[in-house]
């Protein structure tokens, strides 16, 4: 099943990648959203909007949660991002019927606390101490939808001491069609558990 589900998203991937790309051109769906003053959640970052995400959103780090043929075409990586001076970590996951598991979701939240300012910092967290590296984290997968809004979930929960539902709620008013199925949910409540309530 593992080997099916890994080959059904590699094989779905460009024409899933065009259908989103066609429906940001007919609908009133963003390629990315802000959900606060240092966390855009957003689909596959193309090179050619690299420069403008970091001058226009003053963009300082991107997670991927793409895997390394998602973005060897049209996107970024490590090496190309740290040239443009940008942090990248890459927390690959497979498509569609994955969710990142508990470790790749505890890191990516420590990755982003690393871009807030000092006073805002989540506490318990590992993090730099340096304060020159505040910014913008650009935080996304395919679409922006399922595997990246399942991090930002985490990262709003640790940040605000929100539950799942308070910070599915706040992504959909700044991304209306994020999209989580059980798989997703099940990992964000058990974040939830281990890391904010059991902290609380």
């Amino acid at each position: 099943m593992e080997m099916s589900a890994a080959m059904f998203a590699r094989v779905s991937f460009y024409p899933t990648l065009l259908y989103n790309v066609l429906m940001e051109k007919a609908s009133a769906r963003n390629w990315y959203d802000r959900i606060d003053e240092h966390v855009i959640l957003g689909a596959l970052p193309f090179r050619s909007q690299a420069n403008d995400l970091i001058a226009k959103e003053n963009m300082k780090a991107v997670v991927s949660m793409n895997e390394d043929y998602e973005l060897t075409a049209f996107s970024n990586n490590t090496e190309k991002w740290n040239k443009l001076g940008i942090e990248f970590l890459q927390l690959a996951t497979t498509d569609i019927f994955e969710s990142p598991n508990q470790e790749k979701l505890f890191r990516g939240v420590e990755f982003m606390n690393k871009f807030l300012p000092l006073q805002q910092r989540i506490g318990g967290l590992s993090t730099s101490l340096l304060p020159d590296n505040v910014g913008s984290v650009y935080v996304h997968c395919k679409a922006g939808r399922t595997r990246s809004a399942t991090l930002v979930g985490c990262y709003l929960m640790m940040k605000n001491g929100w539950t799942p539902d308070q910070a599915v709620d706040h992504m959909r008013q700044c991304r209306p069609h994020i999209l989580l199925h059980t798989k997703q949910w099940d990992a964000l409540r058990l974040f939830y558990t281990n890391n904010v309530q059991a902290k609380s």
